[in-house]
C-alpha cells in the first residue's frame, strides 16, 4: 500500500468512527440532518455517499436518488416528491442530486421553461427556511471538478463495463455544456445561499482528498456527535463451538471458490 493510500485509509478510519458516533447521537437526540450533494457528472457524489454510510446503522440513514418525474409527479408542486423523503426524528438523509436539478441540469438541457426556472429560484429560499425553522440541519455541497478531470472519469467509465451504467444519455449530452452549467451553478448559489442553508464548495479534482475534506466538514457542522461507542464484552461459550448442521431439506450452494485458483 502506498504512503498516500495509507494516509487516506487512516483518515477514513478515523472519520468512520466519528460518523458512527453521529449515527448514535442522531438516534439518541432525535435530531434530523439533510445533506444535499450536487455537482457535475462524475464529480464523486455517489462514492462520497458510500463512504459516509458504509459503517453506519442502516436503520438510521437513507439515500435518496430520484429519477425523472413520472406523469403524475410532473403535474404536482415541484417540491412535492422531495418532501416525502425528508428526514424523520433521528435520521440522516443524503440526497444524491436534489430539487436543485431545476437550477442547473433542467435549464441546461432545456427540460424546464424560463418561468419554471425563475419560480424555482424564488421559492427555494422560502422552502428551505421552512425546513430549517422546523429544526432540520440542512447542508448543501457542490463538488467541484475541472473539465480535464471530468473527461478522464468519463473515459474510465466508457472503457469499464462495470461503470458504463453511470453514463446516461443526459450525462453524455451535458459534456458539451461545461461552461453553461458553471454559469447556472453560480446563479444558483447566488440566489439560494442563506445563513441557515449555505452552500459549501469542495474541490473534488482529487476524489480521496475531497471525500476527507467534505466528511470532516460535515461532522463539524453538526452541534454534537461525540457519542462514545460502548465496548461489548462477550462471555465465553459454555460448550465447544458447534457445527452448522442444516436440515437436508435445504439445498447447499456449490463451493466453486477453489476453482478460481486454477483458472
Amino acid at each position: 500500500m502506498s504512503k498516500r493510500k495509507k494516509t487516506y485509509e487512516d483518515a477514513m478510519d478515523e472519520l468512520q468512527l466519528e460518523l458512527a458516533g453521529l449515527n448514535r447521537w442522531l438516534r439518541r437526540s432525535g435530531r434530523r440532518v439533510l445533506v444535499i450533494f450536487e455537482g457535475r457528472d462524475a464529480a464523486g457524489k455517489g462514492g462520497t455517499i458510500k463512504r459516509i454510510t458504509e459503517s453506519m446503522d442502516t436503520h438510521n440513514y437513507r439515500i435518496v436518488a430520484l429519477s425523472k418525474p413520472d406523469e403524475t409527479e410532473a403535474t404536482q408542486w415541484y417540491f412535492q416528491r422531495y418532501v416525502t423523503h425528508l428526514p424523520s426524528a433521528g435520521e440522516l438523509v443524503l440526497f444524491d442530486r436534489s430539487w436543485y436539478n431545476r437550477a442547473v441540469v433542467e435549464p441546461a438541457m432545456g427540460f424546464c421553461s424560463d418561468a419554471e426556472y425563475e419560480a424555482f429560484l424564488t421559492q427555494v429560499p422560502v422552502f428551505e427556511k421552512l425546513l430549517t425553522d422546523d429544526g432540520i440541519i440542512l447542508l448543501k455541497y457542490w463538488l467541484a471538478v475541472d473539465q480535464d478531470k471530468q473527461e478522464e472519469r468519463f473515459k474510465d467509465r466508457a472503457q469499464d463495463p462495470l461503470k458504463r451504467w453511470k453514463l446516461s444519455p443526459v450525462d453524455i449530452a451535458a459534456r458539451k455544456k461545461y461552461k453553461t452549467i458553471g454559469q447556472l451553478r453560480d446563479t444558483m448559489i447566488e440566489r439560494t445561499h442563506a445563513p441557515t442553508a449555505p452552500w459549501f464548495v469542495v474541490d473534488f479534482n482529487d476524489q480521496k482528498r475531497g471525500r476527507v475534506n467534505l466528511i470532516r466538514h460535515l461532522l463539524e457542522q453538526v452541534p454534537r456527535h461525540d457519542e462514545k461507542i460502548p465496548a461489548v464484552k462477550l462471555d465465553k461459550l459454555k460448550h465447544k463451538p458447534r457445527t452448522e448442521n442444516v436440515t437436508d431439506k435445504a439445498l447447499w450452494v456449490p463451493d466453486t471458490f477453489d476453482s478460481l485458483e486454477t483458472q
